[in-house]
């Protein structure tokens, strides 16, 4: 089964999911990354990643994917505001996804809230076949959330 994996990282949680994912699964990685992705900190890191959240569709720099090459597609978004990244959404109202079997991953560092009735909402058409949420996993226990993602990688099949 051709398996991508598609994301978004601000802070690399979901970088370390995706890495973690392809490390356990033989498939293709595409990170998308938005058209201004300078890294920053503090306070300018706050306000930049605030006007992304509040950003309906920020543009991205350009990526290569085809949808009609996956039977499996995997989309990983951090959770911002109980909902998916803005980022995440760019890329779903511009890219057609349909009829295929999707899982989804969430990474947070608080609650997963609603976001992940709000990313299904995103792909309708699609057989979401499962879900994972991972609490900050490069940080609080990257061991624990390794295995996780193992586990979770397995039961795809």
């Amino acid at each position: 089964m051709k398996t991508a994996i598609v994301y978004y990282s601000l802070n690399g949680n979901c970088a370390f999911v995706a890495e973690e994912i392809k490390a356990n699964l033989d498939c293709d990685l595409i990170p998308l990354h938005t058209k201004d992705d300078k890294k920053r900190k503090g306070l300018s890191k706050f306000f930049w990643s605030f006007g992304l959240m509040i950003s309906k569709k920020p543009p991205l720099k350009p990526y290569t994917f085809d949808p009609s090459a996956y039977d499996l597609i995997i989309i990983g978004s951090p959770v911002w505001a109980a909902a998916p990244a803005s980022p995440l959404k760019t890329f779903l109202s511009d890219t057609e996804i349909k009829g295929k079997k999707i899982a989804l991953f969430a990474c947070h560092a608080g609650g997963l809230g609603q976001a992940m009735d709000k990313f299904k909402t995103l792909l309708p058409g699609n057989d979401i076949i499962s879900e994972m949420d991972i609490n900050e996993p490069s940080s609080k226990d990257s061991e624990g959330a390794k295995q996780m993602i193992a586990e979770w990688v397995k039961r795809l099949f």
